[in-house]
C-alpha cells in the first residue's frame, strides 16, 4: 500500500461522501486506503459511506479524541508508505494527490507538502501557507492586511498569487491537506495529543523543520476546502474561539517558552482592546464600511478575546470538549 488517506468526521457525512468521490475521481496513479475515523458524532450516519465506497474502513470511537487524537488513531489503522491527512471539507478539481505523490517522492528532504486551498468560491484561501507564528504576525494578523501587502515577510504569502510559483520551501502547511512520510511521521512522535484543536498542524510542521526537512508547497494545483472561509452569519463560539488561543498560548510555551507564551496572551489583550475600539467607531457607519452583522460578529469575538486574555473566562465551563 502506498498511500493512507485519513479523514477524521464530526458531523460531516455529506462534506465527506464528496470528499471521497473526488478521490477516487482523481486519483489514479498509487494504490491507496482510505479510512474515516469518527470522532464521537453526535449525527449518524457515517457507516452508510460504505454503501457508496465498500473499500474504505471506518474506525469509530466512542469519545471525541480532538483533530490530533482522532488522526493518530486514524494513522494506527493504516498501513501505507505515505499518509495523507484531509480536512472532510475538502473537494479534489484536479489530479492534486498524484501531483503532491511524485513531488513528495523527487524530494528527498521534504518534510509536509501541500497544495493551493480554494475557497467553496474558487478564491484564494490566504491561509494556504503560513509562517510560523510569533506574537507579531499574529497581532497583525488581519486580512485585509495580508490581502494588500502579500508580499509581507510576517506571512510571505505571495507566491500563492503568482502562477511561476510551482514548488517552494515553506515555514507551514495547513493542516486540511498535510502529505508526508510514514517514517517520518513516527519519527516526530506523531500529532501532539496536547491540543485538542487548533495549532496541532503548527507543532507537527514545527516537528518536522526541527528533525532537519523542509516543507514545501506545491503551487501547481489546488482543492477546494469549503470550510475555510469564515462566514460573518456564523454565530461566534466563545468555546472555540478560547480554545484557539489557549491552543497557540500552548505552543508557544512548549516551542519558545513560559515569557514568550505570556507576553503572546498580553499582546492578544491589547489587540483585542484596539480592535473593539475601531468597532464600536465604525458601528454607525456599519453600512458603509461593511454590514453591521459583519462588525456585530466581530464584536463578539474580540469581546471573547479580552475576557480570555485577562482571565475572564474559562473554555472548559462554556462547554464540555466531548458535547
Amino acid at each position: 500500500m502506498e498511500l493512507s488517506i485519513i479523514y477524521v468526521n464530526w458531523n460531516s457525512v455529506d462534506y465527506l461522501r464528496e470528499s471521497i468521490g473526488s478521490v477516487y475521481q482523481h486519483t489514479h496513479k498509487a494504490l491507496f486506503e482510505i479510512i474515516v475515523v469518527d470522532n464521537a458524532s453526535p449525527e449518524q450516519g457515517v457507516d452508510l459511506l460504505k454503501v457508496t465506497f465498500p473499500e474504505i474502513a471506518i474506525v469509530h470511537s466512542d469519545k471525541n479524541l480532538g483533530f490530533a487524537g482522532a488522526n493518530n488513531l486514524g494513522f494506527r489503522h493504516s498501513v501505507g508508505e505515505y499518509v495523507l491527512f484531509l480536512n472532510p471539507d475538502t473537494k479534489l478539481i484536479a489530479p492534486s494527490i498524484d501531483l503532491l505523490l511524485a513531488r513528495l517522492r523527487a524530494l528527498p528532504d521534504a518534510g509536509i507538502v501541500g497544495c493551493k486551498l480554494l475557497n467553496t468560491d474558487l478564491s484564494v484561501q490566504l491561509s494556504s501557507i503560513q509562517t510560523y507564528p510569533t506574537i507579531l504576525n499574529q497581532a497583525m494578523d488581519a486580512e485585509y492586511l495580508r490581502v494588500r501587502w502579500p508580499e509581507c515577510p510576517l506571512w510571505k504569502i505571495a507566491p500563492l498569487f503568482s502562477e511561476s510559483v510551482t514548488l517552494i520551501k515553506v515555514d507551514v502547511i495547513p493542516g486540511a491537506c498535510m502529505l508526508l512520510r510514514r517514517a517520518l511521521f513516527e519519527q516526530v512522535g506523531l500529532f501532539s495529543e496536547d491540543y485538542f484543536m487548533y495549532a496541532e498542524d503548527l507543532d507537527l510542521n514545527y516537528k518536522v523543520k526541527a528533525a532537519g526537512f523542509s516543507n514545501y508547497y506545491v503551487g501547481e494545483t489546488a482543492i477546494i476546502h469549503h470550510g475555510g472561509k469564515s462566514s460573518s452569519r456564523q454565530k461566534v463560539s466563545q468555546w472555540a474561539t478560547i480554545m484557539k488561543y489557549r491552543a497557540m498560548v500552548h505552543l508557544f510555551r512548549k516551542t519558545r517558552g513560559g515569557v514568550y507564551a505570556f507576553g503572546y496572551r498580553l499582546a492578544m489583550g491589547v489587540v483585542a482592546i484596539g480592535r473593539l475600539v475601531l468597532l464600536v467607531l465604525l458601528t454607525p457607519f456599519g453600512n458603509i464600511v461593511g454590514n453591521q452583522e459583519s462588525l456585530k460578529f466581530s464584536l463578539e469575538k474580540w469581546k471573547t478575546v479580552l475576557k480570555w486574555a485577562i482571565g475572564w473566562q474559562k473554555s472548559g465551563c462554556l462547554m464540555r470538549i466531548n458535547e
